[in-house]
């Protein structure tokens, strides 16, 4: 086991800024626990590794981590809790946005640094419900994924490598209700993966073009990955179910369409994603009514 104490020059909130990286509430990569600490998994370019984030006061975070990875994970622990999260130029302008930034000094978009672990969530997310979605990733990172190293809480597993996803037979996609469009797009992912994760190192509109290089990532995936792996603050997620007419419910009263939603969000540019996630903590909440978009059994296909 190795540690480390992070003291931020501003206040973070560590759970609600990572809250945005997990995948339910059985997601086996993260779980919060009772005493307030939060434990993920990822796999490291130095290999697996867990670790147990623990906040000691708003400009103090402690992090224990294990496993071959672990010194991987301490060093990017300021990238991963927003470090490089820069509010220059953000302005809330609306009194829902300015409440949400008031009560939550310490959300920040966070950076795991890690573009093809957040790609594989995202892609089994396309255009199906999150219910079915979350479901499907847990039953695959439980099959494929190895255990967590160190005290990690039972059940949880290391998201596999590319090399792995790629070995998944046919059936374990039927089985976990991935359609076979979806399956091929996170196999031609898995191909390229080192490629991929060279996002790192470029601009944002770069590092989205690279996303978007894979056949069957598009806008909405991209951006998904953008503002999780690369800590990109003006994300957006043109082609969302329900986002625009949630954005539109919360800062107009009504729904909007995408195109709605994208010229509504322009002044905050390029603070567009954290917009989103400010909205998202606010307690705002959208009618519900209209039709839903429905669960779809691949498993017969």
């Amino acid at each position: 086991m190795v540690e480390t104490v992070w003291r931020p020059t501003r206040p973070v909130d560590a759970r609600r800024t990572l809250a945005s990286l997990a995948r339910g509430r059985y997601d086996p990569t993260h779980q919060a626990q009772a005493d307030g600490s939060l434990w993920r998994t990822t796999l490291t370019p130095e290999g697996a590794a867990s670790y147990a984030i623990k906040q000691r006061g708003p400009q103090e975070v402690h992090c224990e981590a294990w496993g071959p990875g672990a010194q991987w994970v301490l060093t990017g622990l300021p990238d991963l809790l927003g470090a490089r999260d820069d509010l220059a130029g953000f302005e809330p302008r609306h009194p829902l946005l300015e409440q949400a930034h008031r009560r939550h000094p310490g959300l920040r978009i966070p950076r795991t640094n890690r573009v093809f672990e957040q790609l594989v969530p995202a892609i089994l997310e396309q255009k199906v419900t999150g219910r079915e979605a979350r479901a499907g990733f847990r039953r695959l990172v439980l099959k494929y994924g190895d255990p967590a190293p160190g005290p990690a809480p039972e059940g949880m597993r290391v998201p596999p490598s590319p090399e792995v996803w790629r070995r998944v037979p046919s059936w374990e996609w039927h089985r976990a209700a991935v359609d076979p469009q979806r399956a091929r797009t996170l196999l031609g992912a898995a191909k390229v993966a080192e490629r991929l994760e060279e996002a790192v190192t470029m601009g944002p509109a770069q590092a989205l073009a690279r996303l978007r290089s894979v056949p069957g990532v598009g806008e909405w995936t991209a951006a998904e990955v953008a503002v999780r792996a690369l800590g990109n603050a003006d994300a957006l997620s043109v082609g969302d179910y329900h986002l625009a007419k949630f954005v539109g419910w919360a800062l107009l009263g009504r729904p909007v369409d995408d195109a709605g939603m994208v010229e509504l969000l322009e002044p905050w540019r390029p603070h567009r994603g954290r917009v989103v996630r400010l909205i998202e903590v606010s307690g705002a909440v959208m009618p519900r009514f209209g039709p839903r978009l429905t669960i779809q059994d691949h498993r017969a296909i």
